[in-house]
């Protein structure tokens, strides 16, 4: 029995390649226990978000890349981007501008900046890139992209004539936009954005109003920051021309979709879309028998584009049974029986804290999937 292992990252617990370890563990006890002979291919996933860098590596090769670079707060840390074999490179957005680099307490939209993503995008750029996918999931911002714009050489002017500062209190600011100074490799190089979000920029589902509360922005914050984005597009639409406002995705990352298409003719792409293509997983779901996925949550959210959902519609094109093994199951996560996914289970066996389940995660995961695939091989 060939059986392809393809999870996401269970965040805060396990990346996406130690979950496909777990699960494969899982499997192997299985497969001892029911004297089944299993071929097993992992394919770790994402979705753009944390740990897309890592997924892509192990899947397809390539190598990692050190740099430093300015945090949300603009703080100096290390950073890294992935290369892939064609000198693709491989940002994620988490690495430098990411909610996983604060403490909860840290969290401020108003002032955190997306600056350190454009340091990568340049150290990209550096060493010859002409082809960088960027993963903006998981974003500490909301500033509209300005702060990775502002690494790259374009300036953000007020009245005065002098540039504005970090984060989306700053955006009412602006006065006028000057691309005089924007890195001109930009122009011979193609941006891929992976995201799963279709928010556009401003309003009741805009970047502000549904990722600003986990940023920590207040109510009155919502509307400030939203306030500001659309004045950031009003800027944009009567200097260069182009509607941001309206675009579906333009609200990803706190607004970093509109600037990387406003600025860098980037395209967006379904992030589970993208890595499945860049894995060739289609490829390989062809010639299994089962296919086993799984992320932290699973629930409405992932029929949004989450990895799960990615995978069951692969593999229902080819009639493969999908189960899918998360750290919870909310609300709304029947309707993924709907999308082709065969069966769902969470890894909680017993009454516990969520602390405890996460510390588990590998443990809980093991073993879940040895009592699954105990009853698939005794079919």
């Amino acid at each position: 029995m060939k059986i392809i292992v393809a999870p996401d990252s269970f965040k805060g617990s396990l990346t996406s390649i130690q979950a496909a370890e777990a699960i494969e563990c899982g499997i192997k006890k299985a497969a001892l226990t029911c004297k089944e002979n299993v071929e097993i291919i992992k394919v770790p996933m994402a979705d753009g978000g944390e740990g897309t860098v890592e997924a892509i590596i192990s899947a397809i090769g390539g190598k990692i890349i050190q740099t430093k670079v300015l945090d949300p707060l603009g703080r100096k840390i290390d950073s890294f981007f992935g290369v892939l074999p064609d000198n693709t490179a491989v940002i994620e957005m988490a690495a430098a501008s990411g909610l996983n680099l604060l403490t909860v307490e840290e969290r401020n939209p108003m002032k955190t900046t997306s600056y350190g993503t454009g340091e990568l995008i340049k150290a990209a750029l550096d060493i010859g890139c002409k082809n960088i996918i960027i993963g903006i999931g998981g974003s500490a911002t909301n500033d509209g992209g300005v702060g990775m714009c502002q690494a790259l050489g374009i300036k953000f002017l007020d009245k005065e004539g002098k540039q504005i500062g970090f984060g989306g209190g700053e955006l009412y600011k602006i006065n006028k936009i000057d691309i005089s100074s924007l890195d001109s490799r930009i122009n011979d190089t193609i941006i891929t954005i992976a995201s799963d979000v279709k928010n556009t920029l401003c309003g009741p589902n805009g970047a502000s109003a549904i990722y600003g509360p986990q940023k920590g922005a207040t109510s009155e914050m919502v509307e400030i920051l939203d306030r500001n984005l659309k004045h950031f597009a009003t800027a944009i639409q009567k200097q260069f021309n182009k509607d941001v406002l309206n675009v579906p995705g333009s609200g990803a990352a706190g607004g970093l979709g509109a600037a990387l298409m406003a600025f860098f003719r980037a395209e967006l792409r379904l992030g589970i879309n993208l890595i499945m293509e860049l894995v060739k997983l289609e490829d390989k779901v062809k010639e299994a028998d089962i296919v086993i996925t799984g992320e932290g949550s699973t629930d409405y959210q992932t029929l949004y584009g989450k990895v799960p959902l990615g995978i069951a519609k692969v593999a229902r094109k080819h009639n493969k049974p999908v189960i899918c093994i998360s750290g919870s199951l909310g609300e709304g996560y029947e309707e993924l029986y709907n999308e082709g996914i065969e069966a769902l289970f969470s890894i909680v066996s017993r009454p516990m804290s969520l602390e405890e389940a996460m510390r588990m995660g590998d443990v809980l995961l093991e073993k879940i999937t040895t009592n699954v695939l105990n009853i698939c091989f005794m079919k």
